[in-house]
């Protein structure tokens, strides 16, 4: 038997800016929501913690 393994993408379907958080969603087998919620929530405070970790996601994670 060959599992499939499920990889990192940036996801196509499922993006509102650059599908980081589909792309993670789907990784994870939970709602892009939650993710969404996270980086906005980490967007309060100032937006660097935020905004940089989604950035560096952005340009690492290659789209499917």
């Amino acid at each position: 038997m060959t599992a499939k393994r499920n990889t990192l993408r940036r996801s196509r379907r499922d993006s509102v800016v650059a599908g980081v958080c589909g792309g993670l969603g789907a990784f994870f087998g939970i709602s892009p929501f939650w993710f969404r919620l996270a980086f906005l929530i980490a967007l309060i405070p100032g937006g660097i913690p935020g905004l940089v970790p989604y950035i560096v996601l952005w340009v690492v994670i290659p789209k499917e």
